[in-house]
C-alpha cells in the first residue's frame, strides 16, 4: 500500500523543499520537481557516462563539463517537468498521487507555469552556449524530443520509449561537448540508455496503472502487466550489452568490466525483488537506478586506467 504522505503530496512531506525553501518559491520548485531529485540524477548520469567515456585514456573526466551538465540537467529536467504538468493539468487533478501538484491545486496559474518554463529554458540555453558549435546544434535538436514526451501517453502504450529518447540524449551531447563530433561508442551507449529507461520507468509506471486506466492514458506498465519481469530482463540485457560494447569500442581496461559485473547484479536484484502491485517497492526500485548509474560511471572512469601490477 502506498504511504499516505506520498499519496497526499506526490512526494514525502519531509523533503527539503517543504522544510527549508521560502514558501513563495515552493510551488515553482515543485513544478521543477526539486523536491524529488531522482529524476535529475537519471537525466544527468548518461551525460556523465559520455563525458567520462570521451576522456583520453589515463585521464579523468573534465570536471568543468560535469558542473555545466549538472546545472543544465537540473534546469532542463525542471523545464521538462513543468511542460509535463502544463500538458497534464487536466489529468493530474483526477489522480490521487498528482492532484496536489501546483497547477491542479491552484498554487500556480497556467500563465505563471509558462513563465517559469521560459525562465528555466533560458538558463538551459545559457549553459548550452558554453559548448562547441556542434554540441550546441545537437542540444537544440533535443528540444523536439522534450516537447513530444508529455503527449506520448495519449497515443501510444510506449511513452517510456519517448522518455528514453529524451532522458538519455546526454549520452550523445556529453561526448559532443568533449570531442566536437559523434562516434559509434556514444550512439551505442544512447541505445543502451533508452533500454534502461524503458526498464526503470516501467517499474515507476506500475504505481499509477489503476488511475491511468480510469483517465485513459497509456504506459508500458499497462501493456506488459504480469509479463513485466520478462520485458525487464530484455531491456536490462540490452542496457548491459550496449554499455559493454561501448566500453570495448573505447578499449577500456579490465577495471571497467569488473565494476560492470556489479552493475549487472544490481539490475538482476531489481527484477528479482519487483512486486508490480506494491507501490512502495516500485518506487524504491525506481530510485535505486541512481546507484546503478553511479556504478556504471565509476566503471567508466576507472576503466580509463590500468590495474596496478
Amino acid at each position: 500500500m502506498l504511504r499516505l504522505d506520498r499519496i497526499i503530496a506526490d512526494a514525502s512531506q519531509r523533503n527539503w523543499v517543504d522544510r527549508y525553501a521560502p514558501e513563495g518559491l515552493q510551488p515553482y520548485m515543485k513544478l521543477s520537481r526539486l523536491d524529488r531529485p531522482i529524476g535529475t540524477w537519471l537525466l544527468l548520469l548518461p551525460c556523465f557516462w559520455s563525458i567520462a567515456l570521451a576522456a583520453p585514456m589515463g585521464e579523468g573526466p573534465d570536471i568543468t563539463l560535469f558542473i555545466l551538465f549538472a546545472i543544465g540537467a537540473l534546469v532542463m529536467r525542471g523545464a521538462g517537468c513543468t511542460l509535463n504538468d502544463i500538458a497534464d493539468r487536466n489529468f493530474d487533478g483526477q489522480v490521487e498521487r498528482t492532484k496536489k501538484r501546483p497547477i491542479p491545486s491552484g498554487q500556480v496559474t497556467l500563465f505563471q507555469a509558462i513563465f517559469w518554463l521560459g525562465v528555466q529554458c533560458l538558463i538551459g540555453l545559457l549553459i548550452l552556449i558554453q559548448f562547441n558549435v556542434f554540441a550546441i546544434l545537437l542540444g537544440v535538436a533535443s528540444l523536439a524530443l522534450v516537447a513530444i514526451y508529455p503527449f506520448a501517453k495519449r497515443f501510444t502504450y510506449w511513452p517510456q520509449f519517448f522518455l528514453g529518447l529524451a532522458f538519455n540524449y546526454g549520452a550523445l551531447l556529453g561526448w559532443a561537448a568533449v570531442q566536437g563530433s559523434l562516434g559509434i561508442a556514444p550512439v551505442v551507449m544512447y541505445f543502451g540508455g533508452i533500454a534502461w529507461t524503458l526498464g526503470y520507468d516501467t517499474i515507476y509506471a506500475h504505481q499509477d496503472k489503476e488511475d491511468d486506466i480510469l483517465i485513459g492514458v497509456k504506459s508500458t506498465a499497462l501493456k506488459f502487466g504480469e509479463t513485466t519481469k520478462y520485458w525487464l530482463m530484455g531491456f536490462y540485457a540490452v542496457t548491459i550489452t550496449a554499455l559493454l560494447v561501448a566500453g570495448t569500442i573505447i578499449d577500456l581496461t579490465a577495471l571497467f568490466y569488473l565494476l560492470m559485473i556489479g552493475a549487472g547484479l544490481h539490475l538482476v536484484w531489481q527484477i528479482r525483488t519487483l512486486e508490480i502491485d506494491d507501490g512502495d517497492r516500485c518506487l524504491l526500485l525506481f530510485k535505486s537506478n541512481r546507484n546503478f548509474g553511479l556504478i556504471v560511471l565509476a566503471a567508466i572512469i576507472l576503466g580509463k586506467f590500468s590495474l596496478p601490477l
